[in-house]
């Protein structure tokens, strides 16, 4: 009689926390709700926009009423030498700039482990503060920005160069093709090192504080803390971080190459997307900008399994 009570009992808590788990997986799906509809109505919904790459679609003519070209934008990236060589040129810079991109990934890593080392709490803020700004400033006021520093007119850097003698002219850098991708990186870890920076910082502070305490007994100074303890505690934030950004490798916006753009400087700062956005926007071509996106859309799609595949090897476990 016990041993019933007792199997009735435990198939009732049994029942209980079925309940229980049912009603919590149904609230956390209410929470996400909201979000799934934003991520359905500006990722997925826009995917219907693709039809366009399959006909001579243009503006102000319904696409009813459109030529049908099936394959043939498609076709114009490969079998078109000119339009061949455009997407090659455009993936090259894409390629460039991203892979710069990723090799300077570390320097957001190295300048949170040296701002935790930062002993003065109101300079310690003070520099994340004015390195998190940036961020949240729009790429045109950037370019408002270096406009005053290096215009050719009334820039602050020409001014002082010549003042100082070193230069007999004004250097019109804005206006340059030389080192192109490498300025278009550095304006980049400019805006964004602060607020990368913020994980790590974050994660730093997740560190068990009796490691650095072994260390001291051990004998380990402040640098030698920072290799064996703050190093080893930041990889696992770093390489998911790391895979993530080569999951986007292609995708490297096109707000910041849009304001720097120039006749002079095209060639080379000219990525993927500022490519579509030019032939669809200025040259009306919509047809073939969609085709091109859709190629990038692989590319990123390929390139996610590609990161994926390495988080399995080099973690044990994957991202998605």
């Amino acid at each position: 009689m016990q041993t019933t009570t007792g199997l009735d009992t435990e198939t009732s808590l049994t029942t209980q926390r079925k309940r229980l788990h049912t009603k919590g997986g149904f609230t956390l799906f209410l929470y996400a709700l909201p979000f799934l509809i934003l991520v359905f109505l500006f990722s997925y919904l826009p995917l219907y926009g693709w039809i366009y790459s399959f006909y001579d679609y243009r503006p102000g003519i319904p696409l009813s009423q459109s030529n049908f070209m099936g394959l043939h934008w498609f076709k114009a990236m490969v079998s078109n030498p000119i339009q061949r060589e455009e997407v090659v040129r455009v993936l090259r810079n894409t390629v460039a700039m991203s892979s710069l991109s990723i090799l300077t990934s570390v320097l957001p890593v190295v300048f949170a482990i040296f701002l935790a080392e930062i002993r003065t709490g109101w300079f310690k803020k003070t520099v994340q503060i004015f390195t998190t700004l940036p961020n949240f400033i729009s790429w045109v006021l950037v370019y408002s920005f270096a406009f005053m520093l290096f215009s050719v007119d009334n820039g602050f850097v020409n001014h002082l160069l010549m003042s100082l003698g070193l230069i007999d002219r004004p250097l019109n850098l804005l206006a340059s093709d030389d080192n192109t991708w490498l300025a278009m990186t550095l304006w980049g870890i400019w805006k964004t090192l602060g607020w990368s920076a913020i994980m790590y910082i974050a994660a730093i502070a997740g560190i068990d504080q009796e490691l650095y305490d072994a260390a001291k007994v051990d004998g380990a100074g402040r640098f030698q803390q920072m290799w064996h303890v703050t190093v080893p505690g930041l990889m696992s934030t770093f390489f998911v971080l790391l895979l993530l950004s080569i999951a986007n490798f292609i995708n490297n916006g096109f707000e910041q190459y849009y304001v720097f753009q120039n006749a002079i400087n095209m060639n080379h700062i000219e990525v993927l997307d500022l490519y579509v956005y030019n032939i669809g926007m200025q040259n009306s071509n919509f047809s073939f900008s969609t085709a091109i996106s859709m190629l990038k859309s692989l590319i990123s799609v390929f390139l996610l399994f590609v990161a994926n595949s390495m988080s399995k090897i080099v973690r044990g476990e994957s991202i998605i």
